[in-house]
């Protein structure tokens, strides 16, 4: 069903629609990224408001880290830890059912939380590197910039669901929330059968993702054809993760994506990608949504699961665990 739309839509092309963040308190936004969710489970956010300088900075930051020696860099790597935080090395993660390595290396930052948390079992303390200057100031500052736009956004999509602005609101102001810094590296000149990214699904709620600018990120639609997302620079892309699939009962859709190898005369640039995966609380208890439950859409997860444990279950899979 088409809507009059009264919110700013930037662009609304063949493949994704471009939403203006300015907009997202409106009845006609929350129409829109519902209707994108629903249809690819993918938006283009505008005018997100992070700060040029905060982006410019953060993106500096990391290209210096990865650029340091590899044995520096793995000292900062925690063995059996499951990537939660700090570095992971080149050739680790696995896509679901893959047999080869992604050809890429990240670092993650999550939330801090005080000494004795109910949840520091889930959610271990930070790790920074001491060499570059404001690793641990610009970093938060990101994360909390991007905890806010995700947090706005989840506003729209409760309205979107019928359910009151607020309803995420306890539910995800603890989560365990993860910021990845990807690098892929330059290609090799040789062919190879592994990609920067295999295809996958999300595991979170939903996930804001900066640098989708470099080529390479595609989306499998209902057709089973790869669409190619080159979003404009300045620009965030937002999809549907796995825990909010099952919260709506596949209402909105957790969208396979990729990351493919680059053409020939883009072989030799790395590429940088910076998802922040916004999680629940740990605790929290995915349960469908009875106003996503029908006769003719019966409940596709029956068995409710807490957010930690659907988490590890899905870590264990692709070899973080």
């Amino acid at each position: 069903m088409r809507v009059a739309f009264e919110c700013t839509i930037i662009a609304m092309p063949e493949s994704l629609a471009v939403l203006s963040l300015r907009d997202v308190a409106t009845v006609p936004f929350a129409l829109a990224i519902r209707e994108a969710y629903e249809r690819f489970g993918f938006v283009v956010i505008a005018e997100h408001g992070i700060a040029p300088p905060l982006l410019t900075e953060f993106e500096a930051l990391f290209r210096n880290f990865f650029a340091l020696p590899e044995a520096r860099k793995r000292s900062y790597h925690l063995p059996g830890g499951g990537g939660a935080r700090g570095y992971t090395p080149f050739g680790v993660e696995t896509a679901k059912d893959s047999r080869h390595a992604d050809l890429k290396e990240f670092w993650h930052i999550g939330r801090e939380l005080p000494a004795g948390h109910r949840y520091r079992p889930s959610m271990p303390e930070n790790i920074w590197a001491t060499e570059l200057r404001g690793f641990r100031d610009i970093s938060l500052a990101m994360m909390a910039a991007l905890d806010h736009i995700g947090r706005q956004l989840l506003a729209a999509i409760a309205r979107s669901l019928q359910l009151s602005s607020d309803f995420f609101e306890d539910k995800v102001n603890e989560g365990n929330s993860v910021l990845r810094v990807i690098h892929y590296p330059a290609m090799p000149a040789h062919a190879t059968e592994s990609v920067r990214a295999g295809a996958h699904e999300d595991i979170n709620v939903i996930t804001l993702l900066l640098g989708a600018a470099e080529p390479g990120l595609q989306i499998l639609d209902r057709n089973q054809r790869w669409l190619a997302i080159n979003p404009a620079p300045g620009t965030l892309v937002c999809n549907v993760g796995d825990m909010l699939q099952r919260l709506t009962n596949g209402v909105l859709r957790s969208t396979t994506h990729r990351v493919v190898n680059p053409a020939s005369e883009r072989a030799g640039f790395a590429r940088y990608s910076m998802p922040y995966f916004l999680h629940f609380n740990p605790d929290f208890l995915i349960r469908t949504l009875p106003n996503c439950i029908s006769r003719s859409h019966p409940n596709l997860y029956p068995d409710p699961i807490t957010a930690d444990a659907y988490l590890r279950e899905r870590l264990r899979e692709i070899k973080l665990l």
